[in-house]
């Protein structure tokens, strides 16, 4: 006699297969659905909903470090990349190129015309078009540190998406600092690992792992990389945000200097790190089950609270058991 199979609201279970389980929970609790755009997802209110919660908590706790938001522009100009061999190399694969200005209608049909002299990229990371501004902000120790943080929109021309954990566009924040030392960025680079780490276990109930990238898993241009690993119900660790240490490369490579204490010219030491809505991806497969969405309170954007209502009869009568 066979054993009665476990009724659940979401199929396949865990067990079953682990991926289409994921992608079930998403579908259930209608939190975001793949778009016509390859790659892409259209974010519901449930899912944005997350994402907001997550942003605010994250906002508050980055600007009591001394950060502040700011905003730069979305097309990076390809002369730009090409400053910083190691960052091209490691980004060129997945570099999405805008190559001109407008469509023309000809005989009916919309194609692309007013080619640019120069290609933009729209951006896969900031480290280029926020070192420009940096170059012409640090003239002096005295504007040191600089430290910057930006919420945005990235795209990174993936050839295998998942919805939150990989998909060719995503939201993120993304810090950017410069420093007069190397001590002062490393301990920036320390500090806000620390906070993605205090912020998963406390607001998200994810467990994390810290530690730092081998050389091969290093970000393109960087000196070190150092991550936040939260493990998941398949046994399997997720990145969940890094911090990079990226020492002078992209300094000299942007020509960000400062005049010394002892008037004497130096390039910056750099930083930055990120996280994105890779973190609602975690969420599920940290805390869900086989019957679908499970999330922390501190973080999910509704609550209910269930009130059982008992008859008269039922709420006056005397207990005769004790509890």
């Amino acid at each position: 006699m066979t054993a009665k199979k476990i009724r659940t609201a979401i199929s396949p279970t865990r067990e079953e297969n682990f991926s289409d389980w994921y992608q079930a929970v998403i579908k259930g609790a209608e939190m975001a659905e793949n778009s016509v755009v390859r790659g892409c997802m259209v974010i519901r209110p449930w899912g944005f909903g997350l994402w907001e919660n997550i942003q605010k908590v994250l906002d508050k706790r980055i600007k009591a470090t001394g950060h502040e938001n700011a905003y730069f522009p979305l097309l990076i100009p390809k002369s730009f990349f090409q400053k910083e061999a190691d960052h091209i190399e490691g980004f060129a694969t997945e570099c999405a190129v805008v190559t001109h200005t407008r469509l023309e209608n000809q005989d009916g049909t919309l194609v692309p015309a007013g080619k640019l002299e120069e290609e933009y990229i729209i951006r896969p990371t900031s480290e280029m078009i926020i070192g420009e501004s940096f170059s012409k902000w640090v003239q002096s120790y005295r504007d040191l540190p600089l430290k910057i943080n930006q919420w945005a929109n990235v795209m990174r021309w993936e050839m295998r998406t998942r919805m939150f954990l990989r998909t060719s566009e995503f939201l993120w924040q993304e810090g950017h600092t410069a420093h007069e030392t190397e001590k002062e960025a490393r301990e920036e680079t320390e500090t806000m690992l620390q906070e993605y780490k205090k912020f998963l276990e406390s607001y998200l109930a994810m467990p994390v792992l810290e530690g730092e990238k081998t050389p091969e898993e290093r970000f393109p241009g960087g000196d070190n990389t150092y991550s936040v690993e939260v493990m998941m119900q398949d046994k399997k660790a997720l990145q969940a945000g890094t911090s990079h240490y990226l020492g002078q490369n992209f300094s000299k490579s942007l020509d960000i200097t400062f005049q010394t204490r002892d008037e004497k010219e130096e390039f910056a030491y750099t930083t930055s790190w990120g996280v994105s809505t890779r973190l609602i991806g975690g969420l599920i497969m940290t805390h869900s089950d086989d019957d679908g969405l499970v999330l922390p309170p501190k973080i999910a954007p509704k609550h209910i609270v269930i009130m059982p209502f008992l008859s008269k009869k039922i709420a006056t009568q005397k207990l005769t058991q004790p509890y």
